[in-house]
């Protein structure tokens, strides 16, 4: 019996050995994330971990300065994927904190959306430091109760009706509302990440107007979600994940891109630098790229994925909702975020702004 019992451990783990290896993944390891809610949600997480005989352990931002100082500041070998969005994205490849991907192992890169992998962002020579993974709006959420039709235009935030009604995201991209709302994105959009001393000091001003409105600024998706459902506020710059969220708890929640357009964000996966684990975290971003787990990615997070065969697996009011019937419209509609030289200068006018009385 001993000498069956030790024969029949021993066939137990060359078997599973072998589902390892057939898998594609060929450790038990751990892997750490840092990234955007809804992004390590248990739906696709878990498939992954049981695919390759791992755990996947994830710490959340409240935004894209929040991830680079968690890098800059030590933490980088604690993680080994990260997920920066398109404004913070060049300066983490630039500044040696995200290592070079190798492609062959990540084969499904090939059926993201051309138009996303051609762009500059994570490119530097021949190298590719990230792989596209979703991408979307900052839209206005607004409570439908409160609104007997969609708002216009973001200069209704203002509205002294709205007195401390109002949430503010804890991030540049409320600059870069305020500055629309300005006008100061015509005739060129990208001018928002390049505003002078004289808009950044009117910017400021305009801010400071709205703060009478502002019940209290949001730094995770969580915290505006709760907002909204406790009645608190009834409009906000948001993402399409609370919009998700707030629909499932059947909340009468409305989402729309004013007449002045809205900043956008193309989130990459990337692999840290630090990372002791880069063949586990190129099997994941092999996992997350997979069409059928894209469809899994945009069930939670209500954003547009990268891999357009995603787009199979959805019903036509699926695709309508995150707006792939109409998607190089739409695309057109955002100013997407992008790498800010100043952004030391918009970090000191935010900080004022927020400090403000």
């Amino acid at each position: 019996m001993k000498f069956h019992s030790i024969w029949t451990r021993v066939g137990l783990g060359v078997f599973t050995l072998v589902l390892l290896i057939s898998s594609g993944c060929k450790t038990s390891k751990t892997l750490n994330l840092l990234v955007w809610e809804g992004y390590a949600d248990p739906s696709f997480i878990k498939g992954f971990e049981a695919q390759c005989g791992c755990k996947v352990t994830a710490a959340y931002m409240g935004s894209s300065d929040e991830l680079v100082a968690k890098l800059r500041g030590g933490s980088a070998a604690n993680y080994d994927i990260i997920s920066p969005s398109s404004d913070v994205a060049t300066t983490i490849m630039t500044s040696g904190l995200a290592a070079a991907i190798d492609l062959s192992k990540v084969p499904s890169y090939q059926q993201l959306s051309p138009k996303l992998r051609s762009l500059p962002l994570v490119r530097q020579g021949d190298k590719v430091y990230g792989v596209p993974f979703t991408w979307g709006p900052d839209p206005l959420l607004y409570d439908t109760q409160a609104f007997k039709k969609a708002p216009q235009s973001w200069a209704e935030l203002w509205d002294s009706k709205y007195k401390g009604k109002i949430s503010a995201w804890d991030d540049l991209s409320t600059l870069y509302m305020a500055a629309q709302v300005l006008g100061y994105d015509k005739p060129n959009p990208t001018a928002l990440y390049n505003l002078t001393d004289e808009q950044l000091a009117n910017v400021k001003k305009k801010l400071l107007a709205l703060k009478p409105n502002i019940r209290k600024l949001w730094a995770t998706g969580g915290e505006l979600t709760n907002l909204f459902q406790n009645h608190e506020i009834v409009a906000a710059m948001g993402w399409p994940l609370m919009t998700n969220q707030l629909r499932k708890l059947k909340f009468p929640i409305g989402e729309t891109i004013p007449k002045e357009g809205t900043t956008g964000w193309i989130d990459h996966m990337m692999i840290t630098a630090a990372s002791k684990n880069t063949e586990l975290a190129h099997q994941f971003l092999e996992y997350v790229s997979q069409a059928k787990i894209q469809k899994i990615v945009i069930d939670v997070t209500g954003s547009v994925p990268a891999n357009p065969g995603a787009a199979q697996f959805m019903t036509e009011e699926e695709k309508k909702n995150i707006h792939l019937d109409n998607v190089d419209e739409y695309m057109n509609r955002l100013i997407f975020w992008q790498d800010v030289p100043r952004r030391d200068k918009y970090n000191e006018v935010w900080n004022e702004v927020k400090a403000a009385q």
